[in-house]
């Protein structure tokens, strides 16, 4: 389906409800100079200045506009260094993190889950996760959900999952039995808000018709988007969001690390998994980004990570990117990104080098 044709679909379906949102910019993501400074307190600091914007639609849902993934927990890092990166985060006023149900097998959820508790954060810090890739919940039946649901909250140890994201789309269940489910959940307190996971334009717009009947509709969407990878998002995707208000939570923000900058050569590409990832990026289009990342950085004297971060932050509709951290040290480029203001200059030399 192309652009145009989404277009007119949403004109039909709902053409007044998207013309109160460009009148009133509710579910705008709010401008750099819009974000306020409040004092708040927590285990590792005492008060501390953190900027904050309402971001989730309307969730209710307030958070740094950083998130933090966590697909690194029982993967790549141990839980000794995971609850580090955790409290490094925690500790400089993060207070989102990102998980799902697949990620190593759920030990990624566990280890959240364990340092909430020993941490105290619970209530504090909001949990996003994600079902439907669990092997024993796999796809989005009612029984799944149900299954997935209960398990998850088990792991990360809360009563309830602030964000529930549907972890890709299946073909073998009626997205209106998949919500109808959700929606029991939400009544029963387990789940305060839903969002989707790589969902296609045509299956937002089912989802929004849904929702127009009474089921729970999807506040938030997570898609891989970064200097990188701009295709997977910008274009029918990007229509459809800011048309429905919807949160845009991009994943693999710095596109598996290469945009942090540190790996330049192919003899700098670590022999796992995650060198695969940034190996694809390093070719000509990737070299000129980091380029301009670079002369971005330099400029505002920060780091290149910093500033990818802050384009994506930029962009209408993205109210929390989500990147991990392998290391404590690496957190404080991530939030860094909430107080950086790109120029429009900068912004164009961006644009121009990743396009």
């Amino acid at each position: 389906m192309s652009t145009v044709e989404i277009g007119e679909q949403l004109s039909s379906l709902d053409v007044e409800a998207a013309t109160l949102v460009r009148r009133s910019g509710r579910h705008r993501a709010p401008d750099a100079d819009e974000r306020v400074e409040y004092v708040d307190t927590n285990l590792f600091s005492g008060p501390i200045a953190v900027q904050r914007r309402s971001a989730i639609a309307d969730t209710g849902i307030t958070v740094h506009p950083l998130c933090l993934g966590g697909s690194t927990f029982g993967w790549t890092l141990d839980p000794e260094a995971a609850f580090q990166v955790l409290d490094r985060f925690a500790g400089i006023g993060g207070d989102f993190v990102d998980t799902a149900d697949s990620y190593a097998a759920g030990r990624s959820e566990l280890m959240i889950g364990a340092w909430l508790k020993s941490r105290r954060q619970q209530g504090r810090v909001a949990v996003a996760t994600k079902i439907g890739r669990h092997p024993d919940a796999p796809g989005l039946s009612p029984a799944s959900i149900r299954a997935g649901v209960d398990a998850s909250l088990s792991r990360l140890g809360i009563e309830r999952i602030d964000l529930l994201y549907f972890h890709g789309e299946d073909p073998a269940t009626p997205l209106g039995e998949s919500l109808g489910e959700v929606d029991s959940l939400i009544r029963a307190g387990k789940v305060r808000a839903i969002g989707a996971s790589d969902f296609s334009p045509d299956a937002l717009i089912e989802a929004r018709v849904l929702a127009a009947n009474g089921l729970p509709r999807f506040e938030a969407l997570t898609v891989e988007y970064h200097l990188m990878q701009r295709r997977a998002y910008e274009g029918a995707r990007e229509l459809v969001a800011h048309a429905q208000g919807i949160a845009v939570l991009p994943y693999f923000a710095l596109a598996g690390g290469f945009l942090a900058g540190a790996v330049r050569r192919r003899a700098d590409i670590r022999h796992d998994a995650r060198g695969s990832r940034v190996a694809r990026h390093l070719n000509r289009r990737g070299h000129r980004v980091l380029g301009a990342l670079d002369a971005v950085a330099f400029k505002h004297g920060v780091e290149p990570a910093t500033v990818a971060l802050a384009w994506l932050t930029a962009k209408p509709g993205v109210v929390a990117p989500v990147a991990s951290a392998a290391d404590p040290e690496q957190v404080d480029a991530l939030m860094a990104a909430a107080s950086l203001q790109l120029s429009r200059s900068d912004l164009v030399e961006l644009d121009r080098a990743s396009a």
